[in-house]
């Protein structure tokens, strides 16, 4: 198993930045996949961003609306995860939750992550 908390949401005005961590524990060596993911009101959970493994290279990948703003990275040493926020829009209000999942390809939909976050607010006014 693999428990998953969250921490750094917050509020900020559009154009502030904000840094998500994910401490991670238990079997996080054997998970080949770590994400983050969001889910505003109303709306479906969409992948934001998300890191391969460091053995496997820790590719990363975005999704295109949030592509040169948001970084995902990894300490490894410390089993941690951080998404760095910048020039945050309105739209990119919503909770956020982190996510580790056993095998690759790691930029799949929500339902095949096997480990979650309780999730962190993050709110952004205009």
């Amino acid at each position: 198993q693999v428990q998953l908390v969250e921490s750094g949401g917050g509020s900020v005005q559009t154009g502030g930045s904000l840094r998500l961590s994910c401490a991670a524990s238990g079997v996080v060596y054997l998970t080949s996949c770590m994400a983050w993911f969001r889910q505003a009101p109303g709306k479906e959970r969409e992948g934001v961003a998300v890191i391969y493994h460091y053995a496997a290279g820790g590719r990363t990948y975005y999704a295109d609306s949030v592509k040169g703003r948001f970084t995902i990275s990894q300490d490894n040493a410390n089993n941690m995860v951080y998404l760095q926020m910048n020039s945050l829009k309105p739209e990119d209000t919503a909770m956020y939750y982190c996510a580790a999942g056993w095998r690759s390809p790691c930029w799949k939909p929500s339902t095949e992550y096997n480990f979650w976050g309780q999730g962190t607010q993050v709110t952004v006014s205009s």
